[in-house]
């Protein structure tokens, strides 16, 4: 770390709002649709867009010489500078009051909820939580809260993870090919620069991941519409989420559902079985 973490400072970020408008556009959902395993279909005017397609609208766009040696925007603006030098997506929750459709108007409106310091096995940890609200004519269609975490750089691989002891038994599953293709596909979708996802020289030299990484919010996509998918086309009225390992790109992952009293547990998981990304959907 090459600058103090000076929480004191972060938090005068609490409270902070923007907003950002988008239009959702037929491409756009044939796009997100063949990336997420779905139908591709003919889109038109009024028909429904995938459950997450907030996560592709109005995203932030810098100049190339804005850019940090990440390939996110520079520190600084909207979120609070935290000078750790690794940023990830870490979780969140939607709620899903309304579907997003094609030819829709789409506006974002976020503020800055909290801003905290941990300590965890690599270091110092900073959470930053986000608090979106997307609205079109209709009204408001989804409350969702984000979660992103800030982490010092490591110094060396890592030892790969053990394979887990228990590997948790699904009723329903589906199998994938984690493609660098699909990453691709998906940043490009939601105009994410982040090296790590599309960079190999980037991701194995720089932060010593063993492979591409699996974007956070695609995963939870993939959860959300296989949740819907088991209950009838219907979106959950709370989907709660978190990634507890990463997922790398180069072999097979699943998607994976148990029910619950309230709903559905839902997680994906790498070849080996370990889970990768843990939620609850309820209706």
């Amino acid at each position: 770390m090459t600058e103090t973490l000076d929480i004191d400072h972060l938090k005068q970020w609490i409270g902070r709002t923007i907003e950002a408008s988008d239009v959702v556009t037929a491409q756009l959902v044939k796009g997100l649709r063949a990336t997420l395993f779905l139908d591709i279909g003919t889109p038109k005017p009024g028909d429904a867009a995938p459950f997450t397609t907030q996560w592709c609208l109005a995203q932030p766009v810098a100049a190339m010489d804005k850019l940090g040696t990440d390939g996110h925007p520079a520190r600084g603006g909207f979120l609070p500078p935290v000078p750790l030098p690794r940023r990830m997506w870490a979780g969140g929750e939607c709620q899903f009051l309304d579907t997003i459709r094609v030819d829709d108007e789409v506006t974002r409106s976020s503020k800055i909820l909290d801003v905290n310091l941990k300590t965890g096995s690599t270091g110092a940890l900073c959470f930053v939580n986000v608090e979106h609200l997307i609205t079109t004519k209709r009204g408001l269609a989804i409350r969702e809260r984000q979660d992103i975490v800030y982490r010092d750089m490591p110094t060396s691989m890592a030892p790969p993870a053990p394979a887990p002891k228990e590997i948790p038994a699904a009723k329903h599953q589906e199998t994938h090919y984690a493609d660098p293709v699909l990453l691709f596909r998906y940043s490009a979708l939601t105009f994410n620069g982040h090296r790590i996802h599309y960079d190999r020289d980037y991701v194995t030299k720089v932060e010593f991941y063993p492979g591409l990484v699996f974007h956070g919010p695609l995963q939870a996509a993939l959860l959300v519409e296989f949740a819907a998918k088991l209950k009838g086309g219907k979106a959950p009225a709370k989907f709660s989420y978190r990634g507890v390992s990463p997922l790398f790109d180069g072999a097979d992952f699943t998607v994976n559902a148990n029910e619950t009293a309230d709903g559905l547990e839902v997680w994906t998981a790498n070849d080996k079985g370990a889970p990768t990304m843990k939620a609850t959907a309820s209706w």
